[in-house]
């Protein structure tokens, strides 16, 4: 079957364009694939990071044909023509964003209007989690014109089923990141990252409110009160005012304790984050899935989540970590009891077991299911 997927890949970082990296090469294994890549994603002036674009050599290395840019008209005709050249049997569009709706419109609506293709849509989001005015409107723009749908978690299903109740769709849980190195001893990998500790605890990933990192920075004077030689690694680059979370720290007195690194962290460095630590806590206030929960998996590592949207459906509470109420002092409990219970090798063998169930075949099978009727 000829698939063509439009999306982002790299050279553009992040969680998505990750997971159509691993996507595509899954795929291609029984399948001919045309990845159609951004030009420009974000205009600069909406973009908060440093850069939109990875450092280094990619984890995957993948050729993609970079054609789309989301502001630019031309563009979107330019993509849907090189669609329509493949002649594929089916298009898939990862969606995440109603910013990109239009551009995804527009590429849509032109193949439709000349090849009798079947659209499938791979939504992270339904409903984003920084609602804008517009955005339910741009998305049903787009989808009035999709066939398919998957989705990665219970929260995203009922979106939508609230919006499209007849549509047809699949249920697959986000897969495990394989794509980066593989892990190495504790030891090792805290040497490299100049760490002493006897226990670290590791939050990765994008810094956003969203996100709760003041949860967990407001949860660390209580386990210094009752936890001794431990350090909270805080890996990832900031979308907001980082010295927020500096004065946090002072003020919580608990420097000390926070090895602050607030970078985007490179493909070849995320395995010595998640193989130096004992857990991963990742505090959010609102998710529909989170991709650093596959990256913890596929290093067999335990976490402990927030009970929002759709965390608690990968994360089973008490058997590879735990699933808590959004507030520091539970977050702070579920740390203590992680230590003082010793539960870090039963959970981590867990994990090894749990992760199969998430696994990409099972991905690729329910893509399969819809367009190989």
């Amino acid at each position: 079957m000829k698939i063509s997927i439009v999306g982002t890949f790299p050279p553009f970082r992040g969680g998505i364009s990750d997971l159509n990296s691993g996507l595509v090469q899954n795929l291609s294994t029984r399948h001919e694939i045309q990845t159609l890549n951004f030009t420009t994603q974000y205009p600069k002036i909406f973009f908060p990071g440093t850069s939109q674009l990875k450092k280094g050599t990619p984890a995957v290395q993948l050729k993609s044909e970079r054609v789309l840019s989301s502001i630019n008209p031309c563009s979107w005709r330019k993509t849907a023509n090189k669609v329509i050249e493949f002649n594929p049997d089916i298009l898939i569009f990862r969606y995440w964003m109603p910013f990109f709706a239009p551009a995804f419109t527009s590429v849509v609506k032109r193949v439709k209007r000349n090849l009798d293709v079947k659209v499938l849509a791979i939504c992270d989001n339904i409903i984003p989690h920084e609602k804008r005015l517009f955005d339910e409107s741009l998305t049903r723009r787009f989808f009035d014109h999709i066939d398919y749908f998957l989705v990665m978690s219970k929260s995203v299903e009922n979106d939508l089923k609230e919006m499209y109740p007849e549509s047809d769709y699949r249920y697959a849980p986000h897969p495990v990141y394989d794509i980066f190195r593989d892990r190495i001893s504790k030891r090792e990998a805290q040497q490299k990252l100049n760490i002493d500790t006897k226990r670290v605890i590791l939050n990765f990933g994008v810094i956003r409110q969203y996100k709760g990192l003041d949860i967990l920075l407001n949860a660390i004077p209580r386990l210094k009160s009752e936890l001794e030689d431990f350090t909270v690694i805080v890996a990832g680059e900031c979308y907001e005012d980082m010295d927020m979370y500096r004065q946090l720290i002072r003020s919580l007195n608990i420097s000390d304790i926070v090895d602050l690194r607030a970078k985007f962290i490179p493909d070849n460095e995320v395995h010595l984050y998640f193989s130096a630590a004992d857990v991963v806590v990742l505090p959010y206030r609102s998710a529909t899935q989170s991709g650093i929960v596959p990256i913890a998996f596929n290093f067999d590592r335990p976490v402990i989540v927030t009970d929002v949207g759709g965390l608690p459906e990968i994360v089973p509470d008490g058997e590879v970590g735990f699933t808590v109420p959004c507030d520091s002092e539970a977050v702070a409990g579920a740390i203590l009891k992680f230590y003082k219970e010793d539960l870090e090798e039963t959970f981590s063998g867990n994990v090894a077991h749990h992760k199969r169930l998430i696994s990409w075949e099972n991905f690729v099978e329910k893509i399969e299911e819809m367009i190989l009727v």
